[in-house]
């Protein structure tokens, strides 16, 4: 309420009624200095009053009037360039403001919003020609990521893989001396060995999901993602839930960089998060490109885990959306899964 009350509409009418006020004031105060000190035979207490209170009446009403409708106008203005505001914020920048009265303040402001528009729209098309262009040079130096990536998954393989399979092997030499002196404990190590199997096992899985091409090799984003989740259905007792809009118009810079995207959060998923349930969803809508993944894994604490391996996967995404001029935002909790939110101007 006091909100409302603190519109541009209401000014306008207090503005107004102050105006009134002032006046009425004014006038009150030049009839009684008349009658005290001349006393006209025309002019009596009860034509004061009565001049008065027809003024204030009249005046109170016409105030109210003109300041709702004066303040029209400028308060359509203002809603326009607000909501102007709010599609830039939200990055549609194709959003224009359009005024045919005589140029003001408010509309030289809008002028000046419509070019600001323009300049975003034109940096956003800049940073996706950039984007084109570095998956041009990126085609080119082929090799050389080839080199990187096997020297990333080499590492990886030292620091997950290796250690696990060494630590099975302890473990299994150790159930083994057990077996006749004390089965249960046996049985509590081949447990721990079958646990520690299987969480080498989801590594090897998200090792081998970054093995896949960076192309989609001819294939939609569509059906390379069908594709991906059809193949780690086989995998893995993770349940997947897509919804995918079909014949989506997007460049090859573009579909690349949202495949890769969807690839590094299912290996997160896979490796860190313990979920039963994901789903995805990408479509297109007024000018811009969604991409959600969610999960109901067992989250983590953003500020906590920032200089885990799982923040290397998020930095790689939020980059990749960065680069196609699109905003990353991921919601997390422990124990309340997590939620990645993409939006890419088209």
């Amino acid at each position: 309420m006091k909100r409302r009350f603190s519109s541009i509409r209401f000014l306008f009418i207090r503005s107004h009624l102050n105006g009134w006020f002032i006046t009425t004031v004014t006038i009150l105060a030049i009839l009684l200095t008349v009658y005290v000190l001349f006393s006209p035979g025309w002019l009596t207490a009860g034509s004061i009053f009565l001049f008065i209170s027809l003024y204030i009446v009249l005046g109170i009403i016409i105030a109210i009037y003109t300041g709702f409708t004066t303040s029209g106008n400028l308060k359509t203005k203002m809603d326009g360039i607000s909501v102007v505001i709010k599609h830039f914020a939200n990055g549609n920048y194709n959003s224009r403001l359009s005024y045919v009265e005589d140029s003001d303040e408010i509309t030289r402001i809008g002028d000046e919003l419509n070019e600001l528009g323009e300049k975003l729209g034109e940096q956003v098309k800049s940073l996706q020609r950039m984007a084109d262009e570095k998956s041009e040079l990126a085609k080119t130096a082929h090799k050389s990521a080839v080199i990187e990536e096997r020297q990333r998954l080499a590492r990886d393989l030292h620091d997950a893989v290796s250690q696990q399979l060494f630590a099975l092997t302890m473990m299994s030499e150790a159930a083994l001396k057990q077996i006749d002196r004390s089965p249960e404990k046996a049985k509590k190590q081949l447990t721990e060995v079958v646990k520690a199997g299987a969480q080498t096992q989801t590594e090897m899985r998200a090792l081998l999901l970054h093995l896949r091409p960076v192309q989609l090799s001819g294939d939609s984003l569509q059906t390379g993602i069908q594709k991906l989740v059809e193949e780690l259905k086989q995998k893995s007792r993770i349940e997947f839930q897509l919804a995918l809009e079909a014949n989506l118009m997007l460049s090859e810079t573009v579909e690349e960089h949202v495949f890769r995207i969807v690839q590094e959060a299912l290996s997160n998923i896979l490796r860190h998060a313990n979920a039963t349930t994901v789903k995805i969803e990408i479509f297109a809508r007024s000018r811009e490109l969604f991409v959600h993944i969610r999960d109901n894994g067992k989250g983590f604490d953003l500020e906590e885990d920032s200089e885990k391996k799982t923040s290397y996967g998020l930095k790689t995404m939020r980059e990749r959306t960065e680069e196609l001029g699109g905003r990353f935002t991921i919601r997390t909790n422990i124990d309340e899964g997590t939620y990645i939110d993409i939006r890419i101007p088209m």
